[in-house]
């Protein structure tokens, strides 16, 4: 029966499943996507995007949340150097699985985990939106600076033909 079995023990007892999935978690933001089977990579999502989430406040008191969960310097500071800045403005939902097929030795179902915003080939339009969105302000910018000198040396050359043709007429 499995009365009140909210997760996937995942055939261990609870110190080797948090062993595991520690390790796991690691190797996720070391890495950025690893390999796994479809189990333990459902059963590492639920346990790293809580550990996301209070990385995108960089405190003293998150920063020690998400060592005890972690329990390696190394994948803390790359969580807070670089992973964090990227998912700051995601609301959740940094991870995604990909089932690639099944294990040779034991048909095993495999799957590819990932962190989402780390994928060029998934999300290339951050960079190409930037980049777009800079050259076209640039070119406004220089479009508007170049055309308001044509202005203001047409209005300087007109003033003194009109009064060169004044003081012929007052003659």
């Amino acid at each position: 029966m499995r009365h009140g079995k909210k997760f996937n023990h995942l055939g261990r007892t609870a110190s080797h499943r948090s062993a595991l999935l520690s390790n796991m978690a690691c190797s996720l933001i070391e890495h950025k996507r690893i390999n796994t089977t479809v189990a333990k990579a459902k059963a590492l999502r639920v346990y790293v995007e809580p550990i996301l989430t209070k990385a995108k406040e960089d405190t003293t008191h998150n920063r020690r949340i998400a060592f005890s969960y972690l329990q390696s310097k190394e994948a803390v500071a790359e969580l807070f150097r670089t992973v964090a800045p990227k998912i700051a403005t995601r609301n959740g939902g940094y991870t995604r699985i990909i089932k690639t097929g099944f294990r040779p030795g034991d048909a095993a179902d495999t799957a590819l985990i990932e962190l989402v915003d780390f994928n060029e080939l998934y999300n290339p339009n951050a960079e190409e939106k930037k980049a777009t969105r800079r050259s076209r302000r640039s070119t406004k910018k220089e479009a508007a600076v170049v055309a308001a000198p044509v202005v203001e040396e047409a209005a300087v050359v007109e003033e003194p033909k009109a009064e060169a043709t004044e003081e012929k007429t007052e003659e």
